[in-house]
């Protein structure tokens, strides 16, 4: 398959930084923590000596592959229009070091106790804080969150910056890196005919068939976790990632399908079988069946 590489913008790092820096300063100011600076410096002795402000640092100190949730096979994408088929994104765990700096220690623990308390709460990214450039160089719908235990020894991890031993808090962010290598690959077989033989008096053959479709959005996006069903037959599946979904075992004929989200959007279309498959869109009138493929 001819391969095609166009690396996308991707700025999610700096992205995810503002928003963790909007967060928390309107959570800290809503709790009567003003003027608090947010910074993601090294917390080395010569940044702390010039500090003038209550300060949170946020420090980027740990970046690494998340294999435990790493898909393991390619996806299908569409590009201008055209099937293609991806590798997986690759899922990136993102580690910060957590740290209060004020002038008194008392100040310093009520500080960084108000900032557990806040990325505690909030297991993902709040969705205001994911409409901008983020969005679209993360293509996570939520970027989840985590307050857990360090990854290493701190008190080399504070010999290694060059600053003095604190308390601090590692804050772990799993977000996605999109891959710019695509394959083009060739139409979905989205039909299928399966032959069953029938044994009694007189030998008989039924044809039953397997086709398909993909749940689309108002702006041709795929749908996932859609419900969709066969009303008629009593059939019922979900979409996949991609927006697909897949029934087994239909007679031959026009079938109604219907699609429906957790929100309530819904759409509908008639498929005939054996052909090319139906897609819905959601919220449109739009409703198209694909022509036969074998």
């Amino acid at each position: 398959m001819p391969a095609v590489v166009d690396v996308p913008l991707n700025t999610s790092l700096a992205d995810l930084d503002e928003a963790l820096r909007t967060l928390l300063r309107r959570e800290l100011e809503s709790h009567g923590f003003e003027g608090v600076e947010i910074a993601f410096d090294a917390p080395a002795s010569d940044w702390s000596a010039k500090l003038t402000a209550p300060t949170v640092n946020l420090f980027l100190y740990d970046l690494r592959e998340n294999l435990a949730q790493s898909d393991a096979g390619p996806r299908d994408v569409r590009v201008n229009g055209a099937n293609l088929s991806a590798p997986p994104p690759m899922r990136l765990e993102v580690t910060y070091a957590v740290t209060a700096w004020t002038k008194a220690v008392e100040d310093e623990h009520r500080l960084l106790s108000q900032v557990l308390a806040i990325l505690f709460s909030h297991t993902s990214l709040p969705a205001d804080l994911l409409a901008g450039r983020l969005a679209s160089a993360s293509r996570l719908r939520t970027i989840e969150t985590e307050v857990g235990r360090p990854k290493e020894e701190k008190a080399d991890f504070w010999t290694s910056i060059g600053g003095r031993y604190k308390a601090s808090i590692d804050y772990a962010v799993r977000v996605e890196v999109e891959s710019g290598l695509m394959f083009t690959r060739g139409p979905d077989v989205r039909s299928q005919t399966m032959r069953l033989e029938l044994d009694g008096v007189r030998r008989t053959m039924e044809e039953l068939q397997r086709f398909g479709g993909v749940v689309r959005d108002a702006n041709g996006e795929p749908v996932a976790d859609a419900w969709v069903a066969l009303p008629d037959l009593g059939k019922m599946t979900s979409s996949d990632r991609e927006g697909r979904f897949i029934f087994d075992g239909v007679r031959s004929g026009d079938h109604r399908v219907e699609a429906r989200t957790r929100t309530g959007e819904a759409a509908s279309g008639v498929a005939t079988v054996p052909g090319g498959g139906v897609d819905l869109e959601l919220g449109g009138s739009r409703r198209r069946s694909a022509s036969k493929r074998g």
